[in-house]
């Protein structure tokens, strides 16, 4: 069975009952399942992770955009997170026995039913981009919602799929193939935004920082903190402690302490147990050793005896 990883954003963490209904999309879908689920109010932003067979899993995503482009409308969205559409990303993730390749032809199908079928502009990025300059998913998002009306208009920044005008309420949308994502945020004990700007620009990797981290400062005026807010493009290159240790060693500069973090969506084991290794000192130590790996272990081969 191949398995693919989804993991869209859409632009609305404060209204739950909205967010229930692009859920339940999903519903009565054979083989995808939605693993987990988050709101944010201050990013005005919610983030569901689904696991799935190839074909229903578009399905279950051509679905979702569809209700997210009836329920959210982009001229009264306001939040802290960037942003550019109802949908405002949609990546996909090789799992099991299927290769980015196969990921980046499904992230084209995907792309161009949401064109065609909705009317929403779509671009590819990451491993789908058609272009070096729009494989950054910061870059697509450059000017958000209320600037893409003019940004459109460029050739440089023809969709790849649908319309070339923004939809009026949903915006426009990026469809694309990648590795796994973290995303992890940093919460600092002050209400001092610039000093959330500068530890962002000293750990993100187009300012100096790390390699695969990209980063912004966060005001959560609710919350009275601010926040560094970060997407971790490859845990095994760039690993969480070793960056959270720079954010630590940045804000004691200033005087500020490290008041909790948060991570949206899914994680790989792999990527924390990363970190108790290094908390904990612990030597000769992995996946072997955890208990739910092994027993995980024990029933694929039990699966793949009854397949056989």
């Amino acid at each position: 069975m191949k398995i693919v990883e989804s993991a869209p954003n859409f632009s609305e963490g404060r209204r739950e009952e909205i967010v229930r209904q692009i859920m339940a999309q999903a519903e009565g879908v054979q083989d995808v399942w939605i693993l987990d689920w988050s709101m944010d109010a201050d990013h005005n932003r919610s983030v569901v992770t689904l696991v799935g067979s190839p074909e229903p899993l578009l399905e279950v995503l051509f679905r979702m955009t569809k209700k997210a482009m009836e329920l959210i409308d982009m001229r009264t969205h306001k939040g802290e997170h960037p942003r550019m559409g109802a949908t405002d990303v949609i990546p996909l993730v090789p799992v099991m026995n299927i290769t980015m390749e196969e990921c980046v032809e499904l992230s084209k199908r995907l792309g161009e039913r949401i064109g065609q079928e909705l009317n929403i502009p779509v671009f590819l990025y990451e491993r789908s981009a058609t272009a070096p300059h729009r494989e950054n998913l910061a870059d697509i998002r450059k000017g958000e919602f209320e600037g893409f009306f003019e940004k459109i208009k460029d050739p440089r920044w023809k969709p790849d799929f649908g319309p070339e005008e923004v939809h009026p309420t949903a915006g426009v949308t990026a469809v694309g193939a990648r590795e796994y994502l973290i995303a992890f945020n940093v919460n600092l004990g002050t209400t001092r935004i610039e000093i959330a700007e500068k530890i962002a620009r000293a750990v993100r990797h187009i300012s100096g920082g790390y390699r695969y981290v990209k980063a912004i400062a966060v005001d959560l005026k609710e919350k009275g903190m601010v926040q560094v807010s970060m997407n971790m493009t490859n845990y095994k290159k760039s690993p969480l402690f070793r960056v959270f240790e720079t954010i630590k060693r940045e804000a004691e500069r200033y005087g500020v302490p490290v008041v909790g973090t948060e991570i949206i969506g899914m994680v790989p084991m792999q990527a924390m147990l990363e970190a108790a290794q290094f908390y904990l000192q612990l030597d000769d130590f992995d996946m072997n050793r955890i208990i739910e790996s092994k027993i995980l272990e024990i029933l694929a081969n039990k699966l793949k005896e009854v397949e056989q």
